[in-house]
C-alpha cells in the first residue's frame, strides 16, 4: 500500500480476541501490517481488569503507547506505574523494554493507540512464563525456552 490512510475508528470493525483468562482485547487496525511496510498503527481498547498481552520484550520491534482514555497499571523492569489518559511510552527492542499494560477499572476500558516498528523476523521473550516467540516469515511460533536443543541436534 502506497498511499495516504485516513481510518475512521467508527466505521471500523474491531478485531476481539479472548483466549485466555485475563487476556482480552478489541484492536482496530489503523495502519495495517504492510508488505514493505515499516510501521503498524492500532487502537487497543481492554475491557476491565483485562490485559492485552503477557509480560514481554520484543528484539527488533520497538513499541509506542499512546494512552487516550482510562486507567492502567504498566509493569516494566523498574516496578509498576501507573498510566491515565495522556501518557507516552516508548518501549524500546531489548529487555529494558518489557511490558504488561492492564486495566485496573472495574467498569471503564482502557484505550489507547500503538504505534509498532516492522522486521522480519522479530523474536520476543516472556520472561514471566519463560517463553520465546518467533514473529514474522510465515513462523509465528512460541517455545520455552527450557527446552533448548544442542546446536546439531538432529542433524
Amino acid at each position: 500500500m502506497d498511499e495516504i490512510i485516513l481510518a475512521k475508528t467508527k466505521d471500523m470493525n474491531a478485531t476481539h480476541k479472548k483466549e485466555h483468562g485475563n487476556y482480552e482485547y478489541y484492536r482496530h487496525e489503523l495502519v495495517p501490517m504492510r508488505k514493505d511496510g515499516q510501521c503498524r498503527i492500532s487502537m487497543y481498547e481492554i475491557p476491565p481488569k483485562q490485559a492485552a498481552y503477557p509480560y514481554h520484550y520484543h528484539t527488533k520491534n520497538e513499541e509506542a503507547f499512546y494512552i487516550l482514555q482510562g486507567k492502567g497499571l504498566l509493569k516494566t523492569p523498574n516496578g509498576e506505574k501507573v498510566v491515565t489518559a495522556g501518557d507516552f511510552i516508548f518501549f524500546p527492542a531489548n529487555e529494558n523494554g518489557a511490558h504488561k499494560l492492564t486495566n485496573t477499572s472495574d467498569t471503564d476500558k482502557l484505550v489507547y493507540l500503538d504505534f509498532d516498528t516492522h522486521n522480519e523476523i522479530d523474536v520476543a521473550f516472556y520472561p514471566d512464563s519463560g517463553k520465546i516467540g518467533i514473529w514474522g516469515k510465515g513462523i509465528n511460533q512460541l517455545y520455552k525456552v527450557q527446552e533448548q536443543v544442542e546446536y546439531y541436534d538432529g542433524e
